[in-house]
């Protein structure tokens, strides 16, 4: 028998005789008046050895997360969401009975105590424990002291247990929220209504991106989950609102690694009379808002990197920044040799498929060398026609579009434009991913007719903004693992679970894609 399943049955035996006892194991409530950290703060001018005189109890409760038993006098430490503080267990305190439940809980066992305020002679404040209550029996046993918990692959699968035994996670989530928060006020200061926008829609778009297909039985149709939200912020605006956002959880049926995870958070605006140039104005401004609020500075560290996000950020056109590494100019498209772009692609090692066209080839170029080389915030600016479908062409030169894309540290985290409100040649552009996605592109964007019908009705002149938050929480809390900053990754499935249920519908190949990941 191995030692866990040792201390589960153990813990299991324990359970049993705190039943006969008449000990509820399962407890209903437990009313408290303070927290582990609100108690430290008030506490602190304590002297050594100095007891709360007016003897206010503090009811606090929490999970037990270690002891040192000393024959009639044991101390514990209790861990709630603030932190941690030390219990003093006396038996002439507790009485005889109470301090003998006391010696046979379990580190994890959670328990809510009643007691005065003191401060011990080494001078850490603690409770006096009057009386207690085991309010939930712990059966499996926390990582062996408490800290021991490292297996990266165990940390994600059991995130509870990580936020239990690592202290640092919780805070990384509580920057994560923070900065939802911070960036939620910025954009209500600047006028804009939260609004929401399906999550299972029938025409997916908005991103070129492969998504995930489901089934409405009642309906007896393919509904997919939203790539983006971006088709349905731009339908309000057409409705007559002016500035829109949203926070959504967008999916894609595409690969894990650092940076993707297939559920991930996002927020997109809507600003109406705005173009790209506004986006980027924006995009500064609330970047360095956001951590001024959370961090209380716009100067951090990442990943061994100094990195300021104090306005204004360098901006560089997508031609200039491949010229810049090859070159090689590429700002005139329409007149640039296929062969020599392949060339250019070959001669750096740049992986690309033989039906890409010049300007998916410069997106490739510039995704592969020039994005890993912007450490400070960049702007790439004017994204080549091919690869921008729902994006307006630059005036001075329609193959490239007024697109942009934010870089820090050498990751992408935002992709905003000026939105493409010409019914006609947004119907055009989308033939052409439709040509795509019939030659095998299963990231290409499919038609929207009522979208187009959305646009005929007109769309004033727009522009907005996409943030993904799983990559600023990254930023924030320097962590360089996007599962890092998500409470429960897409993970492979466990040896032992039971097998997935297959789809009893059809798909048509290309058009319609598996749901399985």
């Amino acid at each position: 028998m191995d030692t866990e399943t040792r201390i589960l049955n153990e813990r299991k035996e324990k359970l049993e005789e705190l039943r006969k006892a008449g000990i509820n194991p399962y407890a209903y409530r437990f009313e408290k008046n303070a927290m582990a950290a609100e108690i430290k703060q008030v506490y602190d001018k304590l002297q050594k050895e100095e007891k709360d005189t007016k003897r206010n109890a503090v009811r606090v409760a929490g999970r037990i997360v270690a002891r040192r038993i000393m024959g009639k006098a044991s101390f514990a430490q209790l861990l709630d969401e603030s932190g941690q503080i030390q219990l003093y267990f006396k038996q002439d305190d507790v009485g005889a009975d109470a301090y003998a439940l006391f010696k046979k809980l379990d580190i994890g066992d959670i328990i809510g105590v009643e007691g005065v305020t003191f401060k011990t002679h080494t001078g850490e404040i603690t409770v006096n424990v009057n009386k207690f209550e085991l309010l939930t029996k712990s059966i499996r046993p926390l990582p062996e002291k408490f800290h021991g918990l490292k297996d990266t692959e165990i940390r994600f699968r059991q995130r509870y247990v990580d936020l239990i035994v690592n202290p640092d996670v919780r805070k990384t989530f509580v920057i994560r929220t923070k900065l939802m928060q911070a960036i939620r006020e910025f954009l209500l200061g600047e006028g804009y209504l939260e609004v929401e926008t399906p999550t299972l829609q029938p025409v997916y778009g908005g991103a070129s991106a492969k998504p995930f297909v489901t089934h409405h039985n009642a309906l007896d149709m393919p509904l997919y989950m939203r790539v983006s939200d971006e088709m349905y912020l731009k339908r309000l605006i057409v409705g007559g609102f002016e500035k829109v956002f949203e926070f959504c959880k967008d999916f894609r049926n595409e690969g894990i690694d650092t940076t993707h995870n297939p559920e991930f958070t996002q927020m997109e605006t809507m600003t109406a009379y705005d173009d790209y140039t506004d986006s980027m104005d924006r995009t500064e401004r609330m970047f360095e808002y956001v951590a001024k609020k959370v961090l209380g500075t716009t100067e951090l560290e990442f990943d061994g990197k100094k990195i300021s996000l104090k306005a204004p950020f360098k901006r560089i056109k997508m031609a200039d920044a491949v010229k810049e590494i090859t070159g090689v100019d590429f700002s005139d498209l329409k007149n640039f040799d296929i062969g020599q772009a392949r060339e250019v692609a070959r001669e750096h090692r740049v992986e690309i498929d033989e039906d890409m066209s010049v300007g998916f080839i410069l997106a490739e170029l510039c995704g592969e060398l020039a994005e890993p080389k912007f450490i400070q915030p960049t702007f790439i600016t004017d994204y080549p026609k091919d690869v921008s479908p729902l994006a307006k062409p630059v005036k001075e030169n329609p193959d490239f579009t007024e697109r942009f894309e934010l870089l820090i540290a050498g990751m992408e985290f935002g992709n905003m434009y000026s939105e493409l409100n010409d019914p006609a040649l947004l119907r055009e552009n989308w033939e052409q991913q439709e040509d795509r996605l019939s030659k095998g592109d299963e990231e290409a964007q499919r038609t929207d007719e009522d979208f187009i019908r959305a646009m005929e009705y007109g769309m004033p002149p727009t522009s907005g903004i996409g943030i993904g938050i799983d990559r600023v929480a990254m930023l924030f809390t320097n962590n360089t693992s996007i599962r890092e900053v998500i409470f429960f990754p897409t993970l492979r499935p466990e040896k032992n679970e039971p097998p997935r249920l297959k789809a009893r519908y059809p798909f048509k190949k290309k058009q319609s894609l598996s749901n399985e990941s």
